[in-house]
């Protein structure tokens, strides 16, 4: 039996993962989000703003405010300038998450959920017990996300190629929740539930 368990929750974007990060807290588990993280850590005065400024150029900031949009439209033209990216933010984003982990825990939660998009590439799953995938095919993911970012096609397919493929979030998940027609999200957790429920008694 384990006193806690710590969930990775990842997936490829547009499939789905903050909808099923929003169930999942609003089933009781303490969930770090590691998109809030990556804002805190970037926020005027933070050295990881100087970084990303030679890296990306600095007019990514405007009077030491980070501009997100004009830094994702560079980080994620290629894959060579997303890994730049993550190289840059991944060691701070990953050393706080696991300080948020140990406070929730000291605060007599039993379940923390890592919720990051790039789990893997951080290396966050190395701290996880089990690593639940949120997939979904790429017609679906692409018109999600149109309808979502509202954003030219050829942006977000660029964005959508930046990121790992399909098979490989799947290949090094524990547990895969397909969220798209004809699943149900709710029966699709049921094994994630039951697995975290196994470890915990």
């Amino acid at each position: 039996m384990k006193n806690n368990v710590t969930v990775g929750l990842t997936g490829p974007t547009g499939a789905g993962k903050s909808t099923v990060a929003g169930l999942l807290r609003e089933h009781g588990f303490a969930v770090i989000d590691a998109d809030y993280i990556a804002r805190e850590i970037t926020l005027p005065g933070s050295p990881v703003l100087t970084e990303l400024a030679g890296a990306f150029g600095t007019d990514i900031l405007n009077t030491g405010v980070l501009d997100r949009a004009k830094l994702a439209e560079r980080a994620f033209s290629t894959p060579e300038r997303t890994q730049t990216l993550n190289a840059i933010t991944h060691p701070h984003i990953v050393r706080r998450m696991e300080e948020e982990r140990e406070n929730v825990f000291r605060s007599g939660a039993r379940v923390a959920v890592m919720d990051g998009a790039q789990l893997f590439e951080a290396g966050a799953d190395r701290i996880c017990d089990l690593v639940a995938v949120v997939t979904a095919p790429d017609d679906v993911r692409l018109a999600r996300l149109i309808r979502r970012d509202g954003l030219p096609v050829e942006k977000l397919k660029e964005r959508m190629a930046a990121q790992l493929p399909r098979s490989c979030y799947e290949e090094r998940a524990d547990i895969i929740i397909r969220n798209y027609p004809p699943f149900l999200l709710e029966q699709e957790l049921g094994p994630l539930y039951e697995k975290i429920e196994e470890a915990l008694t």
